[in-house]
């Protein structure tokens, strides 16, 4: 179900009451992002809304008023900082009992995250998931005036409204996201679950958004998706990803186009072409294979093969002589063998990555995943992942 501007509008009410407020007071807050370049783009947001009500936002947090915390889910190494941050808020809470403290993001979009949070962090204020963020100022008028714990899990996904104030952290390099959700539900991720299924901005709006990016002095515009390369998927209009790019590149202004992120499966021989044509376009490519082993691709959902993946690449090398390639290995996934692993050593060595950003397996609730046997110890996962850290420098080297 869409969200309307009209919600937002019902929003702007509270956001002049607190504005009013606000004057006598000189409330300041502090926004910690956790997470992807998604989370910055909406605690972007975040603080729209709040500079709009008259809030100071500093990078202090000691001394706010307010303190919201946008969370991630994808590793548990992630939630486990959230944990450890939030428990440390509970003496600032003692020195000041009127100051508030908020939690919100993927993380808190997990019905048993915002129950722990309500039991074991009970000075937390606010708990806000994925798909409330335009209900901001409500929340925040119900905390701050009717003195109410609140807990807002709106499982009621669709697009933001797109008259949310944005107040942008850079003054030249800028985040645009193009659309929202995951439909691909890999075996080890959350994000579906917590982010909701795809659904993609109107091109028009897109194209204003970046066009005024521009004209107020933007040289840098990133395009953010879970999945960039799906982008159209449910508009009206007849718009895929690459014709996006095409339609961006001809705009005015001296500016460079980045995007992530794409999932091999969608990426196209077409979309290299498109990128190897439009000069505004960067040729760097973020393109995450995970593994180098088809059957633990399998295994992951991922419907892609390996020599998919070697055509894709060897393709964009071609078309594209100064491509900068990087990608994501997981490591120690569920029923990971000496095999597979070996393969994706295999792999590495074939392509040659740029950049390889390595991560070790970790179980996320809800996820078909989390239900797979897992043998492998923990030290050799490890261990595995230092090997690969070895490999990558020593190829990252003899590319200089």
């Amino acid at each position: 179900m869409k969200i309307l501007d009209t919600d937002f509008d019902q929003q702007n009410m509270y956001i002049e009451t607190l504005r009013q407020m606000n004057k006598l007071n000189k409330y300041k807050a502090y926004v910690k992002t956790y997470g992807c370049q998604q989370n910055v783009a909406d605690s972007e947001k975040i603080k729209g809304i709040l500079h709009e009500i008259g809030y100071e936002l500093i990078n202090d947090v000691q001394n706010a008023d307010l303190i919201i915390y946008n969370t991630c889910a994808i590793r548990e190494n992630a939630e486990d900082r959230v944990f450890g941050n939030t428990g440390a808020l509970k003496n600032l809470k003692k020195q000041k009992s009127n100051k508030t403290i908020a939690l919100c993001g993927c993380m808190t979009q997990q019905e048993h995250i915002a129950q722990k949070i309500r039991e074991s962090y009970p000075y937390v204020d606010l708990i806000m998931g994925t798909h409330s963020l335009h209900l901001l100022p409500e929340l925040l008028y119900k905390v701050i005036v009717s003195k109410q714990k609140i807990v807002e899990i709106n499982h009621r996904c669709g697009l933001l409204p797109e008259n949310i104030p944005i107040y942008r952290s850079d003054s030249k390099k800028g985040l645009v996201p193009i659309m929202y959700g995951c439909d691909n539900f890999c075996t080890y991720c959350v994000v579906p679950y917590v982010r909701g299924r795809e659904y993609s901005r109107k091109s028009s709006n897109i194209i204003s958004e970046i066009q005024e990016m521009v004209n107020n002095g933007y040289n840098e515009i990133t395009l953010l998706g879970h999945n960039v390369n799906s982008y159209g998927k449910g508009l009206s209009e007849n718009v895929e990803f690459a014709t996006l790019l095409q339609t961006i590149n001809a705009l005015d202004g001296d500016f460079k186009i980045n995007f992530m992120t794409s999932h091999p499966k969608d990426f196209s021989k077409r979309l290299i072409d498109v990128i190897s044509n439009c000069e505004k376009i960067s040729s760097h490519l973020h393109l995450p294979v995970q593994s180098g082993s088809n059957r633990i691709l399998k295994l992951m959902n991922r419907k892609y093969t390996i020599e998919e993946y070697k055509s894709l690449v060897d393709y964009a090398k071609d078309a594209i002589p100064d491509l900068v390639l990087s990608s994501d290995i997981l490591v120690g996934f569920p029923g990971e063998m000496v095999d597979d692993f070996a393969m994706t050593k295999e792999l590495i060595k074939y392509v040659k990555f740029d950049f390889l950003y390595t991560f070790i397996y970790s179980k996320r609730e809800k996820t078909a995943a989390a239900k797979m046997e897992d043998n492998t110890p923990l030290e050799e996962k490890h261990r595995r992942l230092s090997e690969l850290l070895d490999l990558q420098t020593s190829i990252h080297s003899n590319l200089k």
